[in-house]
C-alpha cells in the first residue's frame, strides 16, 4: 500500500498528471527513511533533512513533523515486514507548463514502503569496488532533489563497470559517492568531508562521526584530497539503506591491503550496536 495525496490505495491503482511538475520539471524534493522493527530509524533527523530540502527548493513543507510521523506509521503498518525503507516524495504539484513557480496549487505527496534489504555478509568480508569520477552535478547537493539524472549517469558508470560505487571528485578535492557519502582512514585517523553544498548531509554520515566521537576515535572533518583518497588505508561507504560498507578497490587498484580493515569493522559493530540500542527505544550514543 502507498499514501497519494490524502489516500491509502494500491501501488497499481495510483495515478498522477502528466503536468504534474515533478514529472515536467523535477520540481520535487524526496528522502529515504530506514525501518527497523517496524520503528523509522533516527526519524526526527530525516524530517529536518526533508524540511532543509524543502527551504532549498522554496516550497512549503505541507505536514507538521506530528503529521508526518503518523503518515509514516500507517504506510509501516499497512505493509509487510518487520525492515522496511520508506521512500518519501513531494513535487511542486500539478500546473501548467511554465518554469514560474505556480500559485494556489497544492503539492504532490507520495509515500511507499520497501522491503530494506541489508547488505549481504559476503560483501561485508570481501568489501566492494568503486570507480571515481569528476563531480559533475549541480552546486545546490545538499538539496535531496528528485532531479537526479546526473547521479543516475554517475552511478550507472559504476555499474557499467561491475562496480558498486562512483567516488567522485571536485576540483582535486572528494566530495561523495553518486549515492553515499565516502568516509577515508589515513594513518589511523578517520577522514570526512566538511557538510556543504557540495554533498548531501548524510543521516548514518553523522551517525558515524557521532559513534567516533563517543568512542574517542580519532577523526577529522575536513576537505580530503584526490592523492590522500587513493592512497587511504581504508574507504567507507555509507548510506541509509547500505549502512556502512568498505571499498575495497578504487578503479582497479585495491584500497590499503585490498580488503576491509580494522576501523571498518569497529564502526560496523559501533553502528549495529547503535541501531539495536535505538530499536529497544533508547537511541543514545555510547
Amino acid at each position: 500500500m502507498i499514501y497519494l495525496n490524502g489516500d491509502f490505495l494500491r501501488i497499481e491503482e495510483a495515478r498522477i498528471s502528466v503536468l504534474d511538475r515533478g514529472f515536467i520539471f523535477g520540481d520535487g524534493v524526496y528522502e529515504v527513511i530506514p525501518v527497523y522493527s517496524r520503528k523509522p530509524f533516527r526519524l526526527a533527523e530525516h524530517l529536518r533533512r526533508l524540511q532543509h530540502s524543502l527551504d532549498g527548493i522554496r516550497l512549503q513543507n505541507p505536514h507538521s513533523d506530528s503529521e508526518w510521523t503518523h503518515l509514516l506509521q500507517q504506510i509501516v503498518a499497512l505493509n509487510e515486514g518487520e525492515d522496511q525503507y520508506i521512500y518519501l516524495h513531494i513535487t511542486r504539484g500539478v500546473a501548467r507548463r511554465d518554469h514560474a513557480f505556480p500559485q494556489g496549487v497544492a503539492p504532490t505527496v507520495f509515500i511507499m514502503s520497501n522491503p530494506l534489504l541489508t547488505p549481504p555478509p559476503g560483501l561485508l568480508h570481501t568489501g566492494v569496488v568503486a570507480i571515481s569520477a569528476d563531480d559533475n552535478r549541480w552546486l545546490r547537493c545538499d538539496i535531496k532533489a528528485i532531479s537526479l539524472l546526473p547521479n543516475v549517469l554517475l552511478r550507472q558508470m559504476a555499474i557499467d563497470e561491475g562496480a558498486l560505487e562512483t567516488v567522485l571528485f571536485r576540483d582535486g578535492f572528494m566530495t561523495e559517492g553518486a549515492a553515499s557519502n565516502i568516509f577515508v582512514v589515513r594513518s589511523g585517523i578517520l577522514l570526512a568531508p566538511p557538510k556543504n553544498h557540495l554533498m548531501l548531509p548524510g543521516i548514518t554520515y553523522d551517525i558515524v562521526l557521532e559513534l567516533a566521537q563517543a568512542n574517542g576515535i580519532p577523526h577529522e572533518v575536513r576537505a580530503i584530497t584526490e592523492h590522500e583518497v587513493r592512497t587511504a588505508e581504508e574507504l567507507l561507504l555509507t548510506s541509509s539503506t547500505k549502512e556502512i560498507m568498505p571499498i575495497t578497490r578504487l578503479d582497479n587498484q585495491p584500497v590499503g591491503e585490498g580488503k576491509p580493515g580494522k576501523i571498518f569493522a569497529l564502526f560496523y559493530q559501533l553502528y549495529q550496536s547503535y541501531k539495536q540500542t535505538t530499536m529497544r527505544g533508547n537511541s543514545s550514543i555510547s
